[in-house]
């Protein structure tokens, strides 16, 4: 590590109470703590537990207080409806102001929980914040998840009112709110006491009036409301894990530590300033969403985008370069599969040659492993650095990562560059050992995790402690699987369950995908294990290509099981690659390998909640029984 990062990063693993008690100092308190970390009933640590403070004045007021009203907060963009608007710090605060008088209007008060079930329009930002400045627990659930899925949310977090919109927009179709709302409160066995509804332009629907009052309704009678002081360790919000399946899992975060930790970052790892202009191309129902869409880039006082469209199909492949250039973006995050995504649209960047990216400064790309070849044909394009990092739902900021705003890193493609000051990052094999340099292993993190990450689970002490802080006494178990080298890089080559076992050799998919990606015409790839008899499991590869690519698919295959087979030897067992039109998603891009594993081995399985088209799981379905994987029938 260079001097200036590793005195930062040593100082916040041995004097971590200083570190953060520092850190703390840049926001705003209404009292300050004295009781910086409670360490007397782990794995239940407690930041700043005496300090009192609110999210919304952290994101809104304090600016204004500081001269900075007129500065922009927000801009919205949405190329599927062609609408475009801004607000001033002062004119977002106005209209977060109404809608928490609105929400206290409807019997909503502090500690009470509110689902937001909506689209990407800037009233999602404003129903977060109006939640956040009376002290409500916001919930906010990804808008066209599918009813039992939103059901079971209801009824875990005892939600008092839900906040939704008629409908959202999809590349070249419309998702109807409501009748899956309609159909999640059916189902629901806690009974919400209202809905209110945002109706789109086009798009209106009819609302029973006992139950259900339209968003232009409450507002118009509503008074302005100041913000509720809060303890530091009340809960901000509950976020639910996708796919889950029984109980869902809800991920609490609490006030103090998140606004501490995310002001934190944006200046150390993003080297994002005051005034600056940051886009997340996320979408508010994911984690990302949550921590940079709306709350670390407000905490800081810079303007975010928000973005209601897809990096292709709205309308084209050049749709993020148009954002970037017309709103002289500083930095983008976004996942790796939207990149993939351009990349195979627009292999040689024809669109980006449309704009003008003077201003942007930097990529950085999370959500799952990015692969050295999506790397270095970004960095290729627009000549900036391009940064893969690593973090998790349950941390709600970043674990790894290149700090730029602390001193830039060599890039070591297929890393996500070192340890975030806070996060002691160990690899333990599975005979409990600590792993040497570059050994494979799963991912853990002493404790106790930095403020920002989660306290427990909702209302499941037990399941936390069960899930996340016994199988590595002292430790917080990522279910991630790497190894950290002699430099400190730390490399995420799976998930845990995406180890797999050939003839007793423990193989990392993510290695495999790695090499499948560097092939001229693959524009991304999965790779999973399924059940053999003989060596227990067999990689297979599953592979999209590039637009135009007129190489046949049968001499690709052969090439890239050459290629596999030269890079990480025989012991790989590799010999089946199959080009696939497309590859079964989440709404947030991460790839299904799970699903499709199970079926392959014949698996019973339920569709995913999250998965963007459902269509997909039949296409590689026959796919596998083309190719003898799978029987049919």
């Amino acid at each position: 590590m260079s001097d200036k990062f590793k005195k930062i990063y040593d100082e916040s693993i041995n004097n971590p109470e200083k570190f953060w008690t520092d850190a703390s100092n840049d926001i705003f308190w209404f009292k300050k703590p004295t009781k910086i970390l409670n360490k007397s009933s782990p794995p239940f640590y407690k930041w700043f537990e005496d300090g009192v403070t609110n999210t919304c004045y952290n994101a809104l007021d304090t600016h204004i207080d500081q001269g900075n009203g007129k500065r922009t907060a927000l801009i919205y963009d949405s190329p599927i409806t062609g609408d475009k608007s801004n607000f001033t710090y002062e004119e977002l605060k106005a209209k977060v102001s109404v809608f928490a008088g609105a929400l206290q209007a409807q019997g909503v008060n502090k500690g009470d929980r509110v689902i937001i079930y909506m689209p990407m329009i800037p009233e999602a930002v404003i129903a977060m914040l109006a939640c956040a400045r009376i002290g409500a627990i916001h919930s906010v659930v990804f808008g066209g998840f599918a009813s039992n899925e939103l059901a079971s949310r209801i009824d875990d977090s005892k939600a008092k009112v839900l906040v939704t919109a008629s409908c959202g927009f999809e590349p070249g179709r419309t998702v109807e709110y409501k009748p899956l709302v309609d159909e999640a409160v059916k189902l629901a066995k806690h009974k919400i006491d209202k809905m209110i509804l945002f109706q789109r332009k086009g798009h209106e629907v009819k609302l029973t009036p006992s139950k259900e009052v339209s968003w232009e309704e409450v507002v118009s009678n509503a008074k302005e409301i100041d913000c509720v002081e809060m303890n530091s360790n009340e809960f901000a919000y509950i976020l639910y894990t996708s796919g889950t399946t029984g109980t869902p899992k809800g991920i609490v975060r609490d006030i103090g530590g998140h606004i501490v930790a995310l002001k934190w970052t944006m200046k150390n790892i993003y080297n994002i300033d005051e005034g600056d202009i940051w886009w997340s191309a996320s979408d508010i129902g994911w984690i990302v969403g949550h921590s940079y869409i709306v709350y670390a880039p407000l905490f800081k006082g810079c303007t975010t985008v928000l973005f209601e469209g897809k990096p292709v199909g709205t309308p084209d492949a050049g749709a993020f370069w148009k954002i970037i250039s017309d709103y002289k973006v500083k930095s983008l995050f976004t996942a790796p599969t939207a990149f993939r995504a351009i990349k195979k649209e627009d292999p040689d960047g024809k669109f980006f040659s449309k704009y003008n990216l003077s201003k942007f400064e930097s990529l950085f790309l999370a959500g799952e492993r990015a692969d050295p070849d999506t790397i270095k044909w970004a960095e290729n394009l627009l000549k900036v650095p391009v940064i893969d990092h690593w973090w998790q739902t349950e941390t709600s900021w970043a674990i790894s990562s290149n700090c730029t705003g602390i001193e830039m890193m060599k890039t070591k493609y297929g890393s996500a560059c070192k340890a975030v000051p806070g996060y002691d990052v160990k690899i333990i094999k599975s005979d409990q050992s600590l792993a040497k340099p570059n050994e494979m292993g799963d991912i853990v993190v002493k404790l106790p995790l930095p403020p920002g990450t989660f306290p427990t689970l909702w209302n499941a002490d037990q399941r936390y402690k069960e899930n996340y802080m016994s199988n590595y006494e002292g430790y917080y178990q990522t279910y991630d699987a790497g190894h950290i080298d002699e430099d400190g890089y730390i490399w995420i080559m799976s998930r845990t369950d995406d180890i797999i076992n050939v003839a007793g050799h423990r193989l990392s998919t993510g290695a495999i995908e790695e090499v499948l990606s560097e092939h001229q015409s693959v524009a991304e790839c999965a790779v999973l294990g399924v059940a053999d008899k003989l060596k227990g499991q067999l990689p297979i590869g599953l592979i999209v290509l590039k637009a135009g690519v007129d190489k046949d698919n049968e001499t690709i295959s052969k090439e890239c099981i050459k290629m596999v087979r030269e890079k990480i030897g025989p012991v790989a067992a590799f010999k089946v690659a199959i080009v696939i039109k497309r590859l079964p998603k989440t709404r947030s891009g991460k790839i299904l390998r799970g699903t499709i594993r199970k079926i392959a081995d014949n698996i019973e399985y339920k569709i995913p909640p999250t998965i963007d088209d459902p269509a997909i799981l039949s296409e590689i379905k026959d796919d596998l029984i083309k190719n003898n994987i799978l029987k049919s029938g």
